[in-house]
């Protein structure tokens, strides 16, 4: 049979890792860990008030969230059945009635009790452990209680990590999406641009084909301006001739 776990072992998992003292109102942190509501919420605050980056937890290290506390109400029970249990190492426990050592615990009173109180009527047909053994029951509780802890602390460390995981994996996806649409849009620049270029000089050119076009034109219809312009000031001097001029200059046009 394995030999009774000592008794200062069973209260230091009850104690609190800032105060020292029993956990009062104990709640859990993100790691598993347990500590008095007071004292984690004073060291929250104390680190923040000293700028400390990151925020971590007081035992183990490991990164928390201010104000993500879980009330352990289960651990609450036990710390006060241990309270109940009143052990003190290197101090006898008396019974204050028999003063006998209160070498038993009674579960249905949730106290310390001595052989006498045992045979008492208050006591006779109560279940009875030693001490010890009342300790090591409550100690395998919490180790219970730590047990599923720390199973529900690793579910969240893995889920943790897998979700850190996926989001590197959608950063690279992003990252190459964004690659791939700026490398696309420079080609679409690029494309755009020469097109530009093309639909430019082409413009270029139609604007010196109408130019010469017009200075053609121009130049036949100046030509013919003048020509007939030479015509004109020829038949108005005729007709500024007299009549008897006017008229032989006619017959020397019809001979």
């Amino acid at each position: 049979m394995a030999s009774a776990t000592p008794v200062w072992e069973i209260q230091e998992e009850t104690n609190c890792p800032i105060c020292l003292e029993y956990l009062t109102d104990p709640v859990t942190i993100q790691c598993g860990h347990n500590f008095c509501r007071v004292c984690i919420t004073q060291h929250c605050e104390t680190w923040e008030e000293q700028d400390s980056d990151p925020l971590c937890c007081p035992s183990c290290r490991v990164r928390i969230r201010k104000g993500a506390l879980q009330s352990n109400y289960q651990l609450a029970n036990i710390v006060e059945k241990l309270k109940q249990l009143d052990f003190k190492p290197g101090k006898e426990n008396l019974c204050e009635r028999h003063g006998k050592a209160l070498d038993l615990f009674c579960e249905e009173d949730r106290e310390a009790a001595c052989v006498v109180c045992e045979r008492s009527p208050q006591h006779r047909s109560h279940p009875m452990l030693l001490m010890e053994e009342a300790a090591q029951k409550y100690k395998e509780k919490i180790q219970a209680h730590l047990k599923t802890r720390r199973q529900e602390r690793e579910k969240l460390l893995e889920f943790k990590m897998t979700g850190e995981r996926k989001s590197q994996e959608y950063l690279k996806q992003t990252q190459t999406e964004r690659q791939k649409i700026v490398t696309e849009f420079q080609q679409l620049q690029q494309f755009l641009g020469e097109q530009e270029r093309l639909l430019l000089v082409h413009l270029e050119k139609l604007d010196e084909e109408i130019v010469r076009i017009q200075n053609e034109n121009v130049s036949k219809l100046s030509e013919q301006i003048s020509h007939l312009s030479e015509l004109i000031s020829e038949m108005e001097g005729k007709c500024q001739k007299p009549a008897s001029e006017f008229l032989q200059v006619r017959l020397n046009e019809k001979h």
